[in-house]
């Protein structure tokens, strides 16, 4: 007996999870495989930092019960600066948010196995997927199938749809803490808030952050990226959690802190542009197919997008009589990645670059440059738009803009 359904999804991340529920609701046949173990879900993969918008609960219908703390505030802080808007958030019980989106999905017909590992895609005499392997030499097959395995994207890299570059790769580390003062004299109030700092001492070529998850208790990590500021900047042998753990015995902010059940999410995802997300009967979402916001990743927004968009490509190519499946017909996705996901990619993409490669002082100036902005300017340029990047920029910014360019022609 084969096991064939229309759908399968290697991962029950957010992105497969998402789109396992939108097929599940169109009455498709769907199986999701999950490496991990139900009754321990999701201890490996619960590593975000689950901050989002209001635009994110209620275009997918996410319940407030999966809410750790609502915000009202973004703020970016410099080694010496800080800016403040009033923007409201969410942020998430991650491990209870990824939950939710299984037990809805399966509520609406998708199956789910667990403690299967996908290995490798299975592939006709012709080289077009018609199902995966996991655990061995179990099998299933499917009309379409879709990589949201996240970084390690086993089919993907199979297929030679996705190329993951090593080297540009994004590295986190986030500690859930209790005993943070959050409204420290010398800093910005943080009580209801997300918090990001770019400061190279704190974690070199990346950013550091704190959500608040309540009165005193707040999520809080860095990510470095490794980039040229971070070899830069980098102590020999230092990992990222040595650099988390000096930032919280130098910040007095943490003076009094404790971390909550030695409670660690780790991460890590690729700063890339956008190459092929999909070739005959494929489709890769979420974190397969990298994608960050300058400033405001809000991945997991990114990543439903992502299902949601490979969702509406399935359900067109399926409803068709032919039921056409080629990556002819599939191509509607990538469309709708690139107008719904992450529009300006490119542009966005050179900003983030940019970003973390600029130096501390960069950063001084570009609060003071916030604060004397309206925050449509910041907006316009987390979305790529040049109006709003030039907006920020400066005549003494040419040496680092050359810099970035012959670093982009030498790759």
């Amino acid at each position: 007996m084969v096991d064939r359904y229309d759908v399968a999804i290697a991962g029950a991340g957010p992105a497969g999870a998402q789109c396992a529920r939108d097929l599940a609701t169109r009455d498709y046949d769907v199986v999701v495989l999950e490496t991990e173990s139900e009754d321990e879900f999701p201890r490996q993969s619960n590593k975000s930092t689950a901050g989002t918008f209001p635009s994110m609960m209620s275009s997918f219908g996410i319940p407030d019960d999966v809410v750790m703390s609502y915000t009202d505030d973004v703020v970016l802080e410099s080694p010496n600066e800080y800016y403040e808007s009033y923007q409201p958030g969410a942020v998430l019980e991650f491990a209870d948010f990824k939950r939710f989106l299984v037990a809805d999905g399966r509520e609406n017909g998708a199956e789910y196995r667990f403690d299967a590992r996908v290995s490798r895609p299975i592939v006709d005499d012709d080289g077009v997927i018609e199902g995966v392997r996991y655990d061995g030499d179990e099998e299933v097959y499917a009309d379409v199938v879709i990589d949201a395995t996240g970084p390690a994207a086993p089919l993907a890299s199979a297929l030679d749809v996705v190329d993951l570059e090593r080297e540009n790769q994004a590295i986190g580390i986030e500690y859930e803490m209790s005993g943070v003062e959050m409204n420290h004299p010398d800093y910005a109030d943080l009580r209801r808030a997300m918090m990001l700092r770019l400061d190279h001492n704190i974690a070199p070529g990346g950013y550091s952050w704190i959500f608040a998850t309540g009165e005193d208790t707040a999520k809080v990590g860095i990510c470095y990226i490794q980039n040229d500021r971070h070899r830069e900047f980098a102590e020999a042998g230092k990992t990222v959690d040595g650099y988390l753990d000096d930032w919280i015995d130098r910040d007095p902010r943490f003076a009094e802190a404790e971390q909550i059940d030695e409670t660690v999410h780790r991460g890590s995802a690729h700063i890339q542009r956008p190459g092929q997300m999909h070739t005959d009967s494929f489709i890769a979402i979420g974190d397969t197919v990298p994608t960050i916001d300058p400033l405001w990743g809000e991945g997991i927004h990114k990543g439903m997008k992502s299902a949601r968009a490979a969702a509406a490509t399935v359900d067109r190519c399926l409803t068709d009589s032919e039921r056409r499946t080629d990556a002819e017909s599939l191509a509607v996705y990538e469309t709708l990645w690139h107008r719904d996901v992450a529009p300006r990619a490119t542009s966005r993409l050179a900003l983030t670059e940019l970003l973390y490669l600029a130096p501390n002082e960069r950063y001084d100036r570009l609060m003071r440059d916030l604060q004397e902005t309206d925050d449509d300017i910041l907006a316009k340029a987390n979305r790529g738009e040049k109006a709003g990047m030039a907006r920020l920029l400066h005549l003494d910014d040419v040496p680092l803009l050359a810099k970035y360019a012959r670093e982009r022609i030498d790759v």
